[in-house]
Parts: C-alpha cells; sequence; structure tokens
C-alpha cells in the first residue's frame, strides 16, 4: 500500500516537471509517514497552510458586509420612519488658509472635513471593533448630501487616489473624512483698509433634507482646529467662533452650521510701501518755501514732480482693491498727501502773483508804455529808437538797461516816468532782488481784495510807489506767504497725522455675526 502511494506522488511531481519544463526547482527533503522525496517549489507552495486567523478574519469580514447590505436601502436616511432626525456631527482640521482676496472677495483654505452619524442598519457584532471600508462602499450606503452655502469653488484631492476614508464602528457610528480645498465666499467692510478687521464665514448644511430629516451639529470639543505653525501671510488670525442656525426657505427649515474666521490686517507692508514714501514725497514739497521766488521753474518743477509722483501711488494702491463706492482710510491719507502737493504748488501761485501784481512789478501792457514820456533818452543824449522800444515793452516795469560797452557807459535803471537811474558797473545786477514792502495807506484787509479783483486804481499806486522805492538799495526777496507757510505746512501736517493714526489704531472694529449671509439671500 505504502508502495503503491509512493509511486502516485512520483508520477504527479514528473508531471508538473513536465509543465515547468524542470526550471525552477528548490530542493528539499520532506519528511512523512510514507517516504522522503524531492519536490519542486511551486508544489511546495500547493501544500503550504494558509494562516487560519488571517482566512477566519477574511470570511467575518465579508460575511459582515453581505449581511450589512442584504436588506439595505441607500436611498433613505438612517432615522426613516422614526420620527426623529439624523443628527450629523461636524468637525474641521484646517490645514492651511489663504490667499484672502480683497479685489474677488473670497478666500481659500485647504482642510481635513469630517462628518460622524449613526446608522442602526449597518450595526453588527464579532470580535471585530471597527470596519475600514473602500471608498467604493459610499456608493452603496446612506451618507448626507452635505454643500458649502457660500462656497464658490471646491474640490476633493485625488493625487494619488480619492482622499477619503470610511469607517464604521460596532454600534452603527460612521466616520466619513475628506481632504477638501474649499473657496468661499468672504464680504468685506474696506472703509478701514489697511488697519480693517474682516470675519469670513464658512456656511454648511444640507442640501435638499429639511432639519426634521436632517440636523447638523458642531462635534463637542474642538470643532475647528488648526494645524500647529499655520500662518496667514497677509492677516493674523484672532478666533473661529462657531454656531448652529436655521435657514427658513420655501421648502421648509434647513440645519446649518456657520464657522467665522476672524482677521486682522498687518499693515507693516503698507507702512513701508505707502504711508512713508507718501509723508516724504509732501515733506520734500516744502522745499520749494526755501528756494527764492524768482526761481519759478525750480519750484514749479519741484511741485509738479511730486503731485504726480504721488498721483502714481495713489493709482498702484488701487489695483489690488475693488472699485467700492466709499473711500478707505488710505484713500483718505493720499488725498491728504495729494492735497498738501496741491497747496504748496498753489502757494507758490500766491507768491508769485502777490510779487507781480502786488508790488507793482508786472509786465507793462502797451497803454502804460504810451504814457512813458517820448522824449527819454537811452544812451549818451541819443533818443531811443524803435528797436529798443520794442525791447522794452517785453521786459518788466523796473529793469536795468544798459549802454553800449564801446561808450564807456555804465548800467541805468529805467522807471514808469521816463527818469534815468545809474547802477554802479561794479554791483551785481543779478543778485538785485525785488521789493515788496511799500507803505501801506490803506488797511491791509483792503489790500488784498483790490489785489485779488485787480483795481487799476490801486495797481497803478503800487506801480508808482515801486518805482520810487527802488533805487540803488539790495531788498528781501523772501515773501511773507513763505514764511508763514514754513510754520503752517508742517506744523498742520503733522496734526493731522495725529489725528488720523489716532482715530484709526484707535478705532476697534469689533467682530460680530452678520445680519445678511452670503450665499443665503437668494435661496431664501
Amino acid at each position: 500500500m505504502k508502495r503503491a502511494l509512493g509511486t502516485l506522488l512520483m508520477c504527479h511531481i514528473l508531471f508538473e516537471c513536465t509543465i515547468d519544463r524542470c526550471h525552477g526547482w528548490t530542493a528539499k527533503l520532506i519528511k512523512s509517514n510514507l517516504s522522503e522525496v524531492i519536490i519542486p517549489s511551486r508544489a511546495r507552495r500547493m501544500y503550504q497552510p494558509s494562516n487560519p486567523n488571517v482566512d477566519v478574519v477574511s470570511k467575518n469580514i465579508t460575511m459582515v458586509l453581505e449581511n450589512l447590505l442584504k436588506n439595505y436601502e441607500s436611498s433613505q436616511t438612517p432615522t426613516h420612519g422614526k420620527g426623529e432626525p439624523t443628527v450629523i456631527k461636524t468637525n474641521i482640521l484646517i490645514r492651511s488658509m489663504g490667499p484672502v482676496s480683497e479685489l474677488d472677495m473670497d478666500y481659500s483654505m485647504d482642510c481635513y472635513f469630517r462628518q460622524y452619524w449613526r446608522d442602526a442598519r449597518l450595526s453588527f457584532l464579532g470580535p471585530i471593533k471597527s470596519l475600514s471600508l473602500s471608498i467604493k462602499m459610499l456608493e452603496r450606503i446612506w451618507r448626507p448630501d452635505t454643500y458649502f452655502y457660500n462656497g464658490k469653488q471646491s474640490y476633493v484631492h485625488t493625487i494619488t487616489v480619492p482622499n477619503k476614508l470610511l469607517r464604521i464602528n460596532q454600534d452603527g457610528d460612521i466616520l466619513y473624512s475628506m481632504r477638501l480645498t474649499i473657496k468661499a465666499k468672504c464680504p468685506m467692510e474696506l472703509h478701514n483698509f489697511p488697519m480693517d478687521r474682516q470675519s469670513c464665514p464658512l456656511i454648511l448644511g444640507s442640501y435638499a433634507y429639511p432639519s426634521r430629516q436632517l440636523v447638523y451639529e458642531w462635534q463637542s470639543g474642538k470643532s475647528v482646529s488648526f494645524e500647529t505653525g499655520m500662518a496667514l501671510s497677509q492677516f493674523d488670525l484672532m478666533g473661529s467662533p462657531q454656531r448652529n442656525l436655521t435657514l427658513k426657505r420655501r421648502e421648509g427649515e434647513f440645519s446649518l452650521l456657520q464657522v467665522n474666521f476672524n482677521l486682522r490686517r498687518h499693515t507693516g507692508y503698507f507702512l513701508i510701501q505707502v504711508y512713508v514714501p507718501c509723508i516724504l514725497i509732501v515733506v520734500l514739497s516744502w522745499v520749494s518755501f526755501w528756494i527764492h521766488r524768482e526761481a519759478t521753474s525750480d519750484r514749479v518743477g519741484l511741485c509738479i514732480t511730486t503731485v504726480l509722483t504721488l498721483s502714481t501711488i495713489g493709482l498702484d494702491t488701487r489695483t489690488d482693491l475693488p472699485k467700492v463706492r466709499y473711500a478707505t482710510a488710505l484713500d483718505w491719507f493720499l488725498l491728504m498727501s495729494f492735497l498738501y502737493c496741491i497747496a504748496t504748488l498753489l502757494e507758490f501761485a500766491g507768491v508769485h502773483y502777490f510779487t507781480k501784481v502786488g508790488s507793482g512789478e508786472i509786465p507793462v501792457d502797451e497803454e502804460e508804455w504810451e504814457d512813458v514820456d517820448e522824449s527819454t533818452f537811452v544812451g549818451s543824449g541819443q533818443p531811443e529808437n524803435a528797436t529798443f522800444r520794442a525791447g522794452r515793452r517785453k521786459s518788466s516795469l523796473i529793469c536795468p538797461i544798459y549802454n553800449d560797452p564801446s561808450l564807456g557807459g555804465s548800467p541805468r535803471r529805467l522807471s514808469l516816468h521816463g527818469s534815468l537811474q545809474m547802477t554802479p558797473r561794479h554791483s551785481n545786477l543779478a543778485t538785485v532782488e525785488r521789493h515788496t514792502q511799500t507803505e501801506h495807506k490803506v488797511p491791509r484787509w483792503r489790500q488784498l481784495i483790490y489785489c485779488l479783483a485787480g483795481n487799476e486804481k490801486y495797481r497803478r499806486e503800487r506801480q508808482r510807489e515801486a518805482s520810487h522805492q527802488m533805487g540803488n538799495k539790495r531788498v528781501n526777496s523772501v515773501s511773507y506767504i513763505d514764511r508763514a507757510a514754513r510754520v503752517f505746512f508742517p506744523l498742520s501736517f503733522f496734526l493731522l497725522n495725529f489725528g488720523y493714526w489716532l482715530l484709526y489704531f484707535d478705532y476697534h472694529q469689533q467682530y460680530s455675526w452678520k445680519k445678511q449671509l452670503p450665499g443665503l439671500s437668494a435661496l431664501t
């Protein structure tokens, strides 16, 4: 009998060798109660006993799933027919947050979104405490139709596989977790920009099930948490309060969850890029107060340059902001700086006007030149010719007249009445400055009205005074307006800045729940 069994075993081994063409043999001696034989590895694998524990677990899981889903109806809620709603508990772990866009008024975040509920139909008994199932099982069981009411663009991560997790406990408790990137609306109030605080909400709930069928609750404990070290580039996260609320729609009342991300903006970037440059540009425009009023092109060029520079900065700061109907705090500061640069330019215009008109140093028109005595002689007893008269009309009322150097003459000054005033040759006429201080016979306020109104009588009187008082003496060219502006402009700008920063930094915008929630107005 033993010999017959040995023969059959040898025949089987030879058959296996013929199929494998005698390749890949691994010789091994197997001791049995029959005899010692040599078998190949493939034949040996056929006789290796499997792990009984693994077989039992696999069979148990398969049997459990088959029994759970045998009469399962995935279109009905777990509490269907029981007269009570299914409770969905939720928590969120935020991995990263940002960017926050003022232009689009939205924000983005990457998070783990977890939902817990109990489905008694999926409870089971046995040594297995919980089952971690494939995401394919999601299509065979009921799950909540959660969506984000103020979401703009959200998606589930799918690299390298869809980032979802499904776990079922013995008592029917289900954990459904997924990794999401959420882009949601964030209505912003930019009145205090860039010293503002924003509260960006995230609102979630069921799309189709009213509160009598489905109720959402935040999980007890830390329902909204953040990964350690998470930071935003533009804001500081001040808090994340949560609440439950009910939305009334035509279809009924719906249970919602809301979390607000309270943010405070960083102001360092704007201080370096906007505020400090604007202050320095305004201070630079004040340099014109120390430039002589005769340097018209220098003062006007400096003022125009500062105005254009501030205009460029103002346009750049608005590129990343929405076109809101109100002015922000940054707009007010830019406007204040812009007005100071404009005021500097207007100040010089006033200085120039009062210098030329108020003192009588203005270009003489045709009628005034007709009043000049035609018998006036310009050089060594010779009457003035037409060429000199034409050139004289283009000059100022009081101007130096030079003789021909070959005649040995000395510079002369022609007054309005045609009298000649000799000027020493060695005197530097370029340094002779206009004279503005005259004997005032009328009150100053009336003189100001006469100047602004262009009173002809007052104008001619000042011309006569200027012509009599010029002589050969040097006069001061610094205007009283410039002297006052050197004190008034810096002092007023400092006081306005002090009030500005005190107002906006001392103003603490309170975080509060908004009555009008984004994404809900169209549903009510």
